[in-house]
């Protein structure tokens, strides 16, 4: 028996043992073609040499200095490099060691914020239903998954939900995109005015919604509605890359796809591609400077936070991304993958939806395409599909809960930048197999 807590009790799970580009390799000798890059994660592969390297010679000089005594070579050049890219008006970076730790701190620093310039008052948090922020606890109650939050609700702070932008499933019949993204914008601007907009703090949106609903991107337009709301009622928009960002849909950061800028970024995942565990909150110059003016101090820290290696990974991680020109490389493996999606499963009586953006695409499972009626959460569809792309060779992420945490199934597939054309219709392929063998009674 394991003594290892494993996430699951109750399944055994294959021993990997080596990375070899886009495959991962069990003590069996069995390859799985990593088509979700773990949960979007792994966007070099996982034998990137140049990174590997980096992490090496990192090592061999320093492998960690604690931020409350020095600053490294390796963070101040990660957040120059990530500054010099990230949207505008963001000035600063702060490092930690994953997704969930990115957005404590960012709900932290626009909560301090406000008590630097004299609004203590504003305390409330709004995000959207189906969201997923993270699964620490300030994080979990942000997001707005209903199973996620159901055993830990008793724990959690008391956050607003607003709609989710889900053409799929939101768009009304004759409503046009631009219609259905002001109806969402008044939606949250309505509830702004219930809290009353001097008691509001933030709104937190993943610009595409990654795990929890498969790679849902805004309809045009949303977000510069909703950038345009929180301006008026002088709230913080922070906006969640942790999944969607670091060039996974086909630009470093995919608020520039929406034409905005966000007073926080939180990214990870992508960032160092899994090779060191690091995540980042960018901030923008005026809560820097509101900070540094008064306080001086911003009351949160971990540990690892700025973790030296981490650093130098990621530094290497982006240099590589940049030197291999991979993004604009990202739009061409992407158009190619949703293409060769919808030629096989466009058609399909069980899948309802084909989107995404970049490397980061979703499919929607349905049990009719007509009534766009779901499957019954007992029969557990995404789970088949997970074991089912297993025995395949096939790494992919279903989930389960789609529309609303309990009903509904999705794939996410969001494979590494390095991928060749013959691996598309290897994931094509292989995930046709996993369908079959899933949904073959169906």
């Amino acid at each position: 028996m394991s003594h290892v807590f494993h996430r699951s009790l109750t399944q055994d799970y294959p021993t990997a043992v080596k990375g070899e580009g886009p495959y991962l390799i069990d003590d069996r000798g069995r390859r799985y073609l990593d088509a979700c890059g773990g949960a979007a994660v792994s966007c070099l592969g996982h034998s990137d040499a140049a990174v590997i390297e980096a992490i090496r010679e990192q090592v061999g000089k320093v492998a960690y200095a604690h931020t409350a005594f020095f600053t490294t070579e390796p963070m101040e050049a990660l957040a120059d490099f990530l500054v010099e890219r990230a949207p505008a008006g963001l000035e600063s970076v702060y490092f930690v060691s994953g997704g969930s730790e990115a957005m404590e701190a960012a709900l932290k620093l626009a909560r301090q914020y406000f008590i630097e310039i004299g609004q203590p008052q504003r305390r409330h948090l709004i995000a959207r239903r189906q969201s997923y922020h993270g699964n620490t606890l300030g994080a979990l109650a942000t997001g707005g998954n209903a199973w996620r939050r159901s055993q830990f609700e008793p724990l959690l702070i008391d956050v607003s939900h607003v709609s989710p932008c889900y053409a799929y499933r939101g768009l009304q019949a004759g409503e046009t995109p631009e219609a259905y993204a002001a109806r969402l914008a008044d939606e949250l601007e309505g509830e702004i005015l219930r809290l009353g907009p001097e008691n509001v703090m933030a709104f937190v949106a993943e610009p595409v919604v990654g795990a929890t609903m498969g790679a849902v991107p805004a309809v045009p337009g949303y977000f510069k509605r909703i950038r345009e709301v929180c301006d008026r009622h002088g709230v913080l928009l922070i906006l969640d890359e942790v999944m969607c960002g670091m060039g996974r849909t086909g630009t470093l950061f995919a608020a520039e796809q929406e034409g905005i800028t966000a007073d926080l970024i939180t990214i990870a995942k992508g960032l160092g591609a899994g090779y060191q565990p690091i995540g980042a909150t960018l901030v923008s110059g005026r809560i820097r400077d509101a900070i540094a003016s008064g306080s001086g101090f911003f009351q949160h820290g971990h540990t690892y936070i700025g973790h030296a290696t981490a650093c130098a990974a990621a530094l290497a991680v982006q240099m590589t991304i940049q030197a291999r020109d991979l993004l604009p490389r990202v739009h061409v493996l992407g158009e190619g993958l949703q293409r060769r999606l919808t030629e096989r499963f466009g058609q399909h009586p069980h899948v309802g939806d084909i989107r995404g953006r970049g490397l980061f695409l979703g499919l929607e499972l349905v049990a009719d395409r007509t009534t766009k009626a779901a499957f019954e959460p007992e029969r557990k569809v995404h789970a088949r599909v997970k074991q089912a792309a297993m025995q395949a060779g096939l790494m992919c992420y279903p989930m389960g809960g789609t529309i609303d945490g309990r009903h509904g199934d999705h794939i996410l597939l969001a494979p590494p930048f390095i991928l060749e054309e013959s691996h598309l219709d290897e994931i094509v392929d292989k995930l046709d197999i996993a369908l079959r063998s899933a949904l073959g009674s169906s």
